[in-house]
């Protein structure tokens, strides 16, 4: 993965923040995941597949959630309901960037796992690329492990 494609990611998570949380979320700089972990309540999953293998992972706290639940006017805190905003979290950020990468980009339908986000099994010759973010307090983060597939 090139840092032309992270850069991408980051611009798509700060617009997210911007448009759907009503404020920026802070964007800290990206490093080879290796031996972090990622801490979290949910993590929300894309497969990407098409010219691009692998996934793109979205990990945070229920906190976090229910606060932009919360500045998006909706009150209710069900499980369901904050990892349904996980799912569409990944989904939005996936989506926007195959806008960049073009139709070979091909994103599946979010998986969203409730707990430690070591239940994400990432195959190791991925590389992993974390970026994490801060918003209202929280920390989040997102995962990217993808690699370009020869033509």
């Amino acid at each position: 993965m090139d840092t032309a494609n992270v850069e991408i990611f980051i611009k798509g998570t700060a617009n997210y923040f911007t448009e759907i949380a009503g404020s920026p979320a802070e964007i800290g700089t990206p490093f080879l995941k290796e031996d972090f972990q990622t801490k979290g309540d949910f993590t929300g999953t894309i497969g990407i597949s098409g010219d691009q293998k692998g996934c793109i992972s979205f990990t945070v706290g229920k906190n976090m959630v229910q606060d932009i639940l919360s500045q998006m006017g909706e009150e209710a805190n069900e499980d369901q309901l904050v990892s349904d905003l996980v799912g569409e979290i990944a989904n939005t950020i996936s989506g926007n960037a195959r806008e960049h990468l073009g139709s070979g980009f091909m994103i599946s339908v979010p998986v969203v796992i409730v707990g430690p986000a070591e239940n994400v099994h990432i195959p190791e010759k991925l590389t992993t690329f974390v970026i994490p973010l801060k918003w209202g307090g929280h920390t989040a983060y997102l995962s990217l492990s993808l690699e370009k597939l020869e033509a």
